[in-house]
């Protein structure tokens, strides 16, 4: 992607990430982490959760990737910060779909683009103030 021309409130890119519980076992055996309120519904009630969660790396990492392929060159990103607001809850059934709306936030002097990360699931938000700043 090239960051000339690109203005401050223009929608760049655009995704939907269909999870499912076979997602989060898979994830759980690259990340290590095997948490089981990230695939077993009784241990995540049990700890007071409405079921069964997606990591939140991994939705960290899903709402980056589509920033990391639209850049090409990953070494470009100089930052990226996110706040987690609300969990990806994921039905056994039906999954679970996770939305991300890449916006350009500010174009910055030296040439750098902050893009804003919309990410959402249900309509609901999932991460709050996610921000890549992606260098020229």
């Amino acid at each position: 992607m090239e960051l000339a021309g690109l203005e401050k409130g223009q929608v760049v890119a655009e995704r939907s990430q269909h999870l499912t519980r076979d997602s989060l076992v898979r994830y759980a055996g690259a990340s290590g982490d095997f948490n089981p309120i990230h695939y077993r519904d009784d241990v995540a009630q049990r700890v007071g959760l409405e079921g069964v969660l997606a990591h939140g790396m991994l939705t960290m990492g899903l709402a980056s990737s589509i920033v990391g392929e639209l850049v090409g060159d990953t070494s470009r990103i100089a930052s990226y910060v996110v706040r987690f607001t609300k969990p990806v809850l994921v039905d056994p059934e039906a999954g679970a779909d996770v939305d991300v709306a890449v916006t350009v936030g500010a174009v910055n002097d030296d040439g750098s683009v902050r893009l804003d990360l919309a990410v959402t699931t249900g309509g609901q938000k999932v991460l709050g103030k996610a921000q890549l700043v992606v260098r020229a």
